[in-house]
């Protein structure tokens, strides 16, 4: 006997699939409804009956499709569907209570289609919640962000016009790889062709894109999230290297590698190598490593480590308002 939802969820949940990845095959439709493939077949049966038109094609690249024209049914939310949601847009957007906004504009139209006893609870988050911006959000533009996604999906080369955090602008063809998001903001992770390199661009910098008709081979299968956070930690102004007592496999994970590249010196040692624009972030992420380091490289990291050491010992002073060292002896840091 089929497991999985009934009858009816079952044909709504099919229709979402179905257009969510055009020309899917049966056996892998009947594995996202979590049934026999003879009762997937049945289920888009049940659709075409509805009147919605679903088309299928035979052989290895066939598979079914839905037809222009269809009208979408109705969305409907459970509560705490309607309440996740709320608080997801909250959290990402401090201004979706605003009505005079893009993003509070789209979520009061959903919260007013919802029936009343599902829209109480997340009207009442979504009106009585005060989220804090974030500061450190660049939010870019949404037909931007649409158009990169897009080609991304579609292997389109791109060209892009930039303009950096300094002001200098210029334009570049990229093969756009996937679209990233960290700690709130958005970056393409692409091979650009002027630079002849790897890439990672803002896309809240972007100031126009342009598709172009020619295609690119997409690249082998790759962690864009990995990509974007190793891309971060190369090409500052200012090098750094640590080395950390501890063995490469006790650290490799716990270490961002936003910070740089690890690489192992022996059994109980490790090397970590990077650059940064910021040597003040730089030396606040190495304070909540796990492990003890040294600083060998990168004077200016040496200089911020040693003036945010020292104001942490300052703020744990004894009675007598000498300073503790990190085993916790009494130390003069004046005089080192």
């Amino acid at each position: 006997m089929d497991s999985g939802p009934g009858p009816a969820a079952r044909a709504l949940l099919a229709l979402e699939v179905v257009q969510a990845n055009p020309g899917i095959t049966a056996d892998r439709l009947a594995a996202r409804l979590g049934v026999s493939e003879r009762a997937a077949r049945r289920t888009v049966g049940v659709l075409r009956d509805a009147g919605i038109p679903i088309s299928s094609v035979r052989g290895p690249y066939g598979g079914y499709s839905v037809g222009r024209g269809l009208r979408l049914p109705p969305l409907t939310f459970t509560a705490d569907e309607a309440l996740s949601l709320v608080m997801a847009v909250l959290d990402g957007h401090h201004d979706a209570s605003d009505p005079a906004t893009p993003v509070g504009a789209a979520l009061g139209k959903i919260v007013r289609a919802l029936p009343a006893q599902v829209a109480a609870q997340a009207d009442a988050v979504r009106k009585a919640t005060a989220p804090a911006p974030d500061r450190a959000a660049a939010r870019p533009d949404p037909q931007t962000t649409s158009t990169l996604v897009q080609a991304c999906t579609e292997f389109q080369q791109v060209r892009v016009w930039y303009r950096t955090g300094s002001g200098s602008s210029w334009d570049a063809l990229v093969d756009p790889w996937a679209v990233v998001v960290r700690h709130g903001r958005w970056y393409l992770v692409c091979w650009s062709h002027s630079a002849g390199a790897r890439r990672a661009y803002r896309i809240d910098r972007v100031q126009r894109v342009e598709v172009s008709a020619d295609g690119f081979a997409p690249p082998a299968p790759f962690d864009p999230v990995a990509v974007l956070e190793e891309h971060l930690a190369v090409g500052w102004e200012y090098t750094v290297s640590l080395i950390l007592a501890a063995p490469l496999s006790a650290v490799a994970g716990r270490v961002p590698r936003a910070l740089g590249k690890l690489e192992e010196v022996d059994a109980d040692t490790c090397r970590l190598t990077g650059t940064t624009g910021n040597p003040w972030w730089y030396a606040e992420q190495l304070a909540a490593l796990p492990v003890p380091f040294r600083v060998v490289g990168g004077p200016e990291l040496r200089h911020t480590v040693r003036v945010v050491g020292s104001r942490l010992l300052s703020s744990v002073a004894d009675e007598h308002g000498a300073p503790y060292s990190v085993d916790g002896s009494r130390t003069d840091l004046e005089t080192r």
